[in-house]
């Protein structure tokens, strides 16, 4: 019935709507969608937040902070292993799976940013739509890319800065509670005498950029060795819990520790922690936000890596506000009769951060331009954006969001012919009408696998269905017509190994090279040595173009 019904509209759609009003229709909904999303999400962590941590006696309760970001991690990994078992990309249930997931991580206190979970079920959202309504490859894309932005848009109200997002990275101002969204506007206005600060806060900024990629690679390096699940969770909630424990700040996103530290209530986030009897003294305040920037990158990076759901975004703002800030607070406490402003350098450091973490400048640049309510810095945002940006792309080709594609051979690139390998799918191309042999049959066995079989190869199995071998056509051709080498040849003697294997681990870079390396026109598919079908060229080639053109279409 549904199908039907889906059928007539599609009929009726193609009649009446052209097809690029069609798809201005469907990008609105999607980012209404999105933006409900992130309205959701937000404000679902912020009340979760409010229930379990903003009433806590400072002097007593403290200790409860170990505790809740195991207990959000430990429900999210349960939903995952447990409910979700379908890992594959995109799918309906990513909708609203992210989002919760990622309103338990953050509101338990997991140290990570919402724009994934929130990028995930936009982009989710508009995926399946498309998918829903038959729609090409890049209209499937388009749609996507507008429920990322859409989401982006609506946590950060910065609608042209997610569009450069969608644009950069990835190929509806909500009105609410004021704590939910972040938001700031410029107070001050910029110097130009700063411009030679602006550059060494870039260099500076660009190594923390390395120390967090790096940082995060190694845990999540660490924590995948770990290969009990519910291991992993626990030796993650313990670490973070502890961590939190210490610095309260961690807890969650972290605008609450940006938006102070902007309107210069910076004791205020010592307070909330175990150091608060000396939160004016001068060093207690260096070394504690210096901490705070470097234990939220090990924080951030254990959630994720031990199982929660959310993203490097806000993590990224945190650590790159508590760089600017410091760098400024420290200047102006040298006695010096020149003095930098805070909050310029709290906001330049957020998008130098982001952009160096990232690996998007012009997302940085935009984004905290839109935050601050106007462009007057664009200037100094784009000198130390950039200068991030470029130290950070001298040691590290990929992003955190590319580099497990890049190691797995997945990462989708503006090379088309890179493009098109990264999406084709193995799966789809293996080739099942072969007939198979035992390796311990007779020659008169394999004729009359000939005679029904309309492929010229015959691969040869064992009990175990493991391939050992393979028989071509022409191998056989002279013996096959001499009827009395029927029972006295057997196959174990007529086979030969395959020039090559494919496994279902191999990305299609690698299948082709192994194609070119070879010469050969079909190769075996194997998983775990058990035989599965072939892959010929020729396939390869037909799937290839097919999806170019996709890809290449107007």
């Amino acid at each position: 019935m549904k199908t039907h019904y889906l059928a007539r509209f599609l009929i009726w759609r193609v009649r009446h709507i052209s097809n690029r009003n069609f798809i201005l229709i469907l990008s609105t909904l999607v980012g209404i969608g999105a933006g409900l999303i992130a309205y959701i999400l937000k404000t679902t962590v912020f009340h979760i937040r409010n229930l379990f941590v903003d009433r806590l006696d400072v002097d007593t309760e403290l200790f409860w902070l170990i505790f809740y970001p195991s207990i959000g991690i430990l429900i999210t990994a349960i939903m995952r292993k447990r409910i979700l078992r379908d890992n594959s990309l995109m799918k309906r249930h990513k909708i609203f799976s992210s989002m919760l997931g990622g309103a338990l991580t953050a509101g338990f206190g997991g140290s990570v940013g919402l724009e994934t979970p929130v990028i995930s079920s936009g982009s989710a959202l508009g995926s399946t739509l498309a998918k829903e309504l038959h729609l090409s490859y890049k209209e499937i894309t388009l749609l996507l890319a507008c429920g990322a932005s859409g989401g982006i848009a609506a946590i950060f109200s910065t609608p042209i800065a997610a569009i450069v997002f969608a644009l950069e990275v990835l190929l509806i101002e909500i009105l609410s509670n004021e704590s939910i969204l972040f938001s700031f506007t410029k107070t001050e206005e910029f110097s130009g005498n700063d411009l030679l600060f602006f550059i060494i806060l870039g260099v500076l900024i660009g190594f923390l950029a390395i120390y967090f990629t790096k940082t995060y690679i190694k845990i999540e390096n660490y924590f995948s060795k770990i290969e009990n699940y519910y291991k992993r969770v626990a030796i993650g909630g313990l670490i973070l819990g502890l961590l939190i424990f210490i610095f309260p700040a961690l807890y969650g996103e972290g605008f609450m520790t940006i938006r102070a530290i902007l309107n210069q209530n910076y004791e205020d986030i010592i307070y909330f922690s175990l150091f608060k009897n000396y939160r004016y003294e001068f060093w207690v305040i260096v070394v504690f936000f210096a901490l705070l920037a470097f234990i939220k990158v090990i924080a951030t990076s254990v959630t994720i890596s031990a199982g929660g759901i959310g993203g490097i975004f806000a993590p990224s703002l945190f650590v790159g506000a508590i760089s600017g800030f410091l760098f400024a607070f420290i200047f102006n406490n040298l006695g010096f009769e020149y003095q930098l402003s805070v909050i310029n350098f709290t906001l330049i450091g957020m998008a130098a951060m982001l952009g160096g973490v990232l690996h998007a400048p012009l997302t940085g640049i935009f984004l905290l331009a839109e935050i601050s309510g106007g462009y007057e810095l664009i200037a100094p945002l784009m000198l130390c954006t950039t200068i991030s940006y470029i130290t950070v792309k001298a040691i590290y080709k990929e992003s955190i969001f590319t580099y497990q594609l890049a190691q797995r051979g997945e990462l989708i690139t503006h090379n088309k012919d890179k493009a098109v390998l990264t999406l084709m799918r193995l799966k789809t191309l293996i080739e099942h009408d072969l007939e198979t042999i035992n390796v311990n049959s007779s020659l008169r066995k394999l004729v009359e696998k000939v005679k029904i079989s309309k492929r010229n190869i015959f691969p040869v199995l064992n009990e175990q269905s493991m391939l050992v071998g393979i028989i071509l056509l022409d191998d056989i051709r002279e013996i096959m017509f001499k009827p009395e080498h029927y029972d006295t040849v057997f196959v174990r003697s007529l086979m030969n190994l395959p020039p090559s294997y494919i496994t279902t681990e191999d990305d299609m870079r690698l299948i082709m090279k192994k194609f070119k390396e070879t010469n050969a026109w079909n190769l075996p598919v194997i998983e775990n040595g058990k035989y599965l079908g072939f892959v010929s060229k020729s396939k390869m080639f037909e799937a290839y173009r097919k999806l170019l053109l996709e890809i290449s279409s107007e």
